[in-house]
């Protein structure tokens, strides 16, 4: 961008001599520390009559592209610095901390290692490339607490830059104040060796005691013609934001109001000042705040991303040099992309298209215009490189067997990608529209989205940064804000609020995209009623209000990665992350500004769980199977979807999505293209899924807006004559209205983003072309009307096709491979627990048994075990991978364990810990190899480690132990003398599953009680969870009394038992507790607030006892949570409720034990409760009600007892008049 302020043009010396200028100055981009708002800034500047302003954050220039585009559209020059940190020692220096004198205002890290400011300017833009080279070099080699640059390092970058001495923490001003003049003086003399005429001694006054220093400063100056320069250490807009800012300096050091000793501004002087604010302070110095003006005009830097032309400048990698043929991009670009489709058409997707008759002279003729038209364009906008490099790291990953996913985003419209192998997405089949994603009328870089595969996505990232340089790779920055319910929580721990009531206050915010502090305050009346009555909530929420929405940390975007053809320092500062990866220090939006280009790399799970079921298929039934190859017209895959059996499908998982597949019942892909499309608020919002329903099944009637050849059937057909897609915006603007392609998506996205003057521009545009080409113009403004409405919800085709196609692939897998998908996807989540679960109770209602970790037969993910799910090992806590990977290695090579012994002689001790050996015994992994119970195991396994230990050192040392010759061998359980102990309870032995796995697999504590709870409550917990979100209602402030219908607020009652508790103290003084409760589904954390706690926590206290409790959920939140109202135990619940007890009785079960036994049982239960046996055989059924003499208590206990007595789930209860069948036990 072009810098129209630069000296002559502007020349503040001359033309502004009573001007002031700001040269130090931090915006919210000094993270937790400035909180200077750009916008607010310039607003201030221009009513002060500001021609300049720098911008000077704290070792960083993370906002510089933003200031620097800002300061010029508001008339401001802009002069870009930094204050850096400065050790005047080296760089690379880790000495321990040094105990040494400290300043109120001062950091405790950098006194501790002293690490002193000193401020950079940008005088042009070999100053701006040495800061960014002097910031980078900070972060990736001079990181210790801060990003410290050196002496060496000012030596070789100080071209182009000015330097001042900064605030009391520069090494000047701080060697004064600490009385250590010797060394300011010599810090002086060094700084001025080094940027000669461009060094200032800086001075301030903001009221503080240790200013006094300043004196010594201003002596120095006069004594040695320095110049002096006066600013002022700008940290907040207005006197009134001092408060907010001492907050902001307790949230970034963790500190709170009680500490004393936490760093402060102790002055209210650090905000922005106008010029005769600060003339006045200095009015015995005016020379101090003349010399800003100098140093203004000094700095003359302009940053240009645009050629001469106007056109974007892109820093895109030259791809001529990795091309071995001699050809230039364009000549190889061109060839692969007709070799590409060509090689397309053998493949799998052409496999009935080619057959087709009119393929030779219909259809394959299409396929090479369109290809042509988009080779045209890409050529003539400057991209072929950028798709050869695209096109590059996906073939490289493909062929390592890295999974990439078929496309995302607009890409997926272009024919050429799929050529080129970045996409797998033939477009002309499901109408995708190239223009969606270039166009000659919107000249921007196209960006491709690629999924790879999570767990080896990182190799493809290492892969560009070998190839392009590593100087030339980096990731980009993103910032976290303190968006509303954060910023609360902050303020909340800075005012010492107790964690409970800062939980409560933040949950009043209600869970709403784009939330701010000023809706939830209109929003919740509780939240308003309590900032009224309490003094400290109210002064909690002003100043949350004043932070809300400033930066509070920085962090790496989640795919972005940019390649440069020239060292990325030439263009951007470096910034380090927390596991060393480097990364551009400005956002994706101001990298792409300035021209430079970025790449994702996103990683998807269901990517991994395709792959690695494909491989259990090719190992265990198909060694040709390939997922590409698959039918993609199946009508036995889409009655599995549209029968709503998709959890673990990917997209359509969620309760909300298995309903609509239930109702849409989708039968192609372009089915489940829309049913990604229309789940979402705005589409549903408006109703159009329910339409879309009616109108395919026939119940409402179809319309094509025209007649005849005018129809829009041929665009809205796969919709049914809805406008759902982006694509049928554009054809309909192309069709009806006479658009260009082209000129279609620049309507649409004028549609999209709300432009109404484009809006209304376009609207003439397109009437007049309706007219000219004989459409109704009446009708043709209607569909307008309609375009403009459904164009603010429309969704991306491409998109929504590549996505169905993943959704079909993972639903194929499921119906026909189900055993593989399972084994696969719990695979992917393994550090999930709540997933498992799921998944793990899916698998079983598909007929699948979950069989637990076995030495021989798992591997560290899930297996496949003839047709069953073999735990893996790497889901056991304490045992990691490199364990795991020696015990598989030891059984492929020498055959599998025969008994605990075997193993412990076998598998290498020093991978293989006694730690890891009991957490293998605590979960049953020998069960199937070792005739000892796990109780027995455990008593001796010191005696058996040690024993294998001494062995295995004896091998490698060449030794025989006696006991090792064949002809003496005694059993090796004899010989060691082992112990044989009773084995665990089948209690003892879930709880040692729950601990070490984070589930239960052989069984589940409430199995005994299921089919009671699921009687007694109102669903299930993962039913809960499955619930879709609604909105809470607005409050009424008109009509604050009225009672308003909560729809968000769900009663219920559920029944679980216990598996995590919390129980903290508020700041009054009550308790209350933060509970997990656990069903055979799903887990869910509760609320107890005290009066709640205060009636029922002698519930919390009773172990694994099953208990049904009454409340309440929010739909509205994001993360469930169960508001606890009361609590019984699940025996009283079912005392109180069951009026008769029925057993049902196979009689070819019967033997001369069973009806004995079950009278005994019934008589130890006695109670008041009726009971009737119904006896079933082949022949029928007969009843028998007993008499008052076999009245029974109905507990959850008798019921186990007579259903492991009869061996079957044959006990029910009739509760409140209903009775439901027994589930199957299987």
């Amino acid at each position: 961008m072009k810098n129209p302020f630069q000296y002559p043009n502007l020349n503040m010396q001359e033309d502004h001599k009573s001007d002031f200028v700001h040269l130090h100055l931090h915006t919210q981009y000094s993270l937790l520390d400035g909180a200077l708002r750009l916008d607010d800034l310039f607003e201030r500047a221009k009513e002060y009559g500001m021609k300049s302003i720098a911008m000077t954050d704290h070792g960083n220039m993370f906002g510089a592209i933003d200031f620097y585009t800002k300061a010029i559209k508001n008339g401001i020059k802009p002069i870009l610095g930094s204050e850096v940190y400065f050790t005047p020692g080296s760089r690379f220096d880790r000495r321990p901390p040094k105990n040494s004198k400290s300043l109120s205002t001062q950091d405790e890290q950098e006194s501790k290692h002293q690490i002193h400011h000193l401020v950079l300017l940008c005088k042009n833009k070999q100053g701006y490339e040495n800061l960014c080279k002097l910031l980078s070099h900070a972060y990736l080699e001079g990181f210790y607490y801060k990003p410290r640059v050196d002496l060496e390092l000012l030596n070789k970058y100080s071209e182009g830059l000015v330097a001042t001495t900064a605030c009391l923490k520069g090494e000047v001003a701080f060697n004064f104040f600490t009385g250590q003049d010797d060394r300011a003086h010599n810090a002086i003399q060094k700084l001025r060796d080094i940027f000669q005429d461009d060094f200032y001694l800086e001075i301030q006054r903001h009221g503080l005691e240790e200013e006094k220093v300043y004196e010594k400063i201003i002596d120095y100056a006069k004594e040695h013609q320095i110049k002096l320069v006066a600013t002022n250490d700008c940290h907040y807009l207005t006197r009134d934001d001092a408060a907010a800012q001492e907050v902001l300096l307790c949230i970034q050091t963790g500190k709170t109001f009680l500490d004393e000793k936490r760093m402060k501004l102790t002055a209210d002087e650090f905000y922005f000042k106008s010029p005769e604010e600060m003339r006045a302070k200095f009015s015995d110095l005016p020379e101090a705040c003349d010399t800003t003006l100098e140093i203004a005009d000094k700095c003359n830097l302009e940053i240009t991303w645009e050629d001469e032309d106007g056109k974007q400048i892109y820093h895109l990698p030259d791809f001529d040099q990795h091309i071995e043929t001699g050809e230039t991009t364009e000549e190889y670009f061109k060839r692969v992309s007709y070799e590409g489709l060509e090689e397309r058409f053998k493949g799998p997707h052409f496999r009935d298209l080619v057959t087709q008759s009119n393929w030779e002279d219909e259809l394959k003729p299409q396929y090479y215009d369109r290809l042509q038209i988009e080779i045209d364009t890409i050529l003539q906008m400057g991209f072929p490189g950028y798709f050869c490099i695209v096109s590059d790291f996906i073939s490289w990953a493909k062929e390592r067997d890295i999974p990439v996913g078929p496309g995302r985003g607009s890409g997926a419209g272009s024919l050429v990608a799929y050529s080129l192998k970045i996409t797998n997405i033939d477009p002309l089949p499901y109408n995708l529209l190239f223009e969606r994603f270039i166009n000659l009328e919107r000249i921007s870089m196209p960006d491709f989205d690629v999924d790879f595969c999570q767990d080896r996505r990182p190799e493809v990232i290492e892969y560009v940064t070998k190839k392009y340089g590593e100087e030339k790779v980096g990731q980009i920055i993103t910032f976290g804000k303190l968006q509303a319910k954060a910023v609360i929580r902050d303020v909340s721990r800075v005012f010492g609020l107790p964690y409970a009531e800062t939980d409560a206050l933040a949950k009043l915010i209600p869970d709403e995209l784009g939330i701010t502090l000023e809706k939830a305050l209109e929003m919740e009346p509780k939240l308003l009623e309590l900032s009224e009555k309490d003094p400290k909530i109210r002064r909690i929420i002003q100043i949350s209000r004043r932070l809300e929405g400033l930066l509070r940390h920085a962090s790496i975007h989640a795919a972005g990665v940019i390649i440069t053809n020239e060292p990325l320092v030439k263009y951007c500062p470096l910034y380090k992350g927390r596991e060393g990866e480097q990364v551009v220090q400005f956002d994706k939006d101001f990298s792409e500004q300035i021209g430079l280009v970025k790449f994702d790399f996103l990683g998807l799970k269901t990517l991994t769980v395709i792959q690695n079921a494909s491989n259990f298929i090719r190992r265990d039934h198909d060694e040709n199977f390939d997922i590409e190859s698959i039918d993609m017209c199946d009508q036995v895959v889409y009655d599995y979807i549209s029968n709503g059996t998709t959890t673990g499908v990917f997209q359509l998982e969620s309760s909300g999505m298995k309903d609509l597949c239930k109702r849409l019942k989708p039968g192609t892909i372009d089915d489940i293209t829309a049913i990604n499309a229309l789940y979402r608020p705005g589409p549903m919002g408006l109703g159009m899924h329910d339409e879309f329903i009616e109108r395919k099944f026939g119940r409402k009637e179809v319309d094509y807006f025209f007649e005849g050849e005018k129809s829009l059937e041929p665009i809205l057909k796969d919709t049914y004559g809805i406008i759902v897609y982006q694509e049928q915006v554009m054809n309909i603007a192309r069709t009806v209205g006479g658009y260009s392609l082209g000129e279609a998506d620049m309507l649409r996205r004028a549609m999209g983003k709300k432009k109404e003057k484009e809006m209304a521009r376009h609207r003439e545009i397109f009437l007049a072309g309706a007219k000219e080409r004989g459409y109704d113009v009446k009708k043709a403004e209607e569909i307008y009307d309609l375009m403009a409405e459904f164009a603010k919800y429309g969704f991306n085709k491409s998109h929504a096709v590549a996505y169905a196609v993943i959704a079909y692939q993972t639903a194929f897998l499921k119906q026909y491979y189900k055993p593989q998908f399972f084994a696969a996807l719990l695979g992917t989540e393994m550090s999930n627990t709540d997933k498992i679960t799921m998944y793990i109770n899916d698998a079983r209602e598909e007929g699948i048994e979950i069989l637990p970790p076995d030495v021989n037969e798992s591997l560290f993910l899930f297996n496949v075990i003839e047709d069953n799910i073999r735990f893996g090992m790497g889901a056991i806590k304490n045992v990691g991978e490199g364990p795991v990977n020696a015990i598989i290695k030891e059984r492929e090579e020498n055959g599998p364990f025969v008994g605990f012994i075997d193993f412990c002689e076998r598998v290498n001790m020093r991978s293989c810990n006694k730690r890891v050996i009991e957490s293998l015994i605590k979960v049953g992994a020998f069960d199937d190899c070792e005739e000892m119970n796990r109780a027995s195991l455990l008593e001796n396994l010191e005696i058996v480690v040690a024993y294998a230990q001494k062995k295995q050192e004896e091998r490698s040392l060449g030794q025989v132990n006696l006991f090792d010759m064949g002809s003496m061998e005694e059993p090796k359980e004899e010989m060691l003398n082992l112990n044989r102990i009773a084995d665990f309870e089948e209690k003892e032995k879930l709880s040692y599953e729950q601990e070490l796995l984070g589930i239960y697999v052989s069984g589940h504590p409430l199995d005994k009680y299921g089919d009671i709870i699921t009687e007694l409550t109102s669903m299930s917990i993962s039913e809960i969870h499955g619930l879709p979100q609604v909105a809470k209602p607005e409050f009424d402030f008109k009509n604050r009394d009225a009672k308003v219908n909560d729809p968000s607020k769900r009663n219920l009652t559920i029944a679980g038992i216990i598996s995590e508790k919390k129980a903290i103290m508020t700041k009054k003084g009550d308790r209350m507790a933060f509970i997990t409760v656990e069903d055979l589904t799903s887990k869910i954390e509760c609320i107890l607030f005290p009066r709640t706690y205060a009636d029922f926590y002698e519930y919390l206290e009773q172990g694994d006892e099953p208990i049904v409790l009454s409340g309440y959920v929010r739909l509205s939140d994001d993360r469930r949570s169960f508001y606890v109202n009361s609590i019984r135990s699940l025996t009283d619940e079912s005392d109180d409720r069951v009026s008769a007890v029925r057993i049902n009785i196979q009689t070819a079960e019967l033997n001369d034990y069973t009806l004995p036994k079950l009278k005994q049982l019934l008589l130890s239960f006695r109670g008041s409760v009726p009971t009737h046996l119904i006896f079933e055989s082949l022949e029928g059924r007969a009843k028998i009600n007993l008499d008052e003499n076999y009245l029974v208590n109905p507990t959850p206990q008798m019921a186990a007892r007579i259903n492991e007595l009869l061996n079957n789930n044959s006990v029910s209860f009739i509760v409140d008049g209903k009775l439901e069948k027994p589930a199957n036990p299987n």
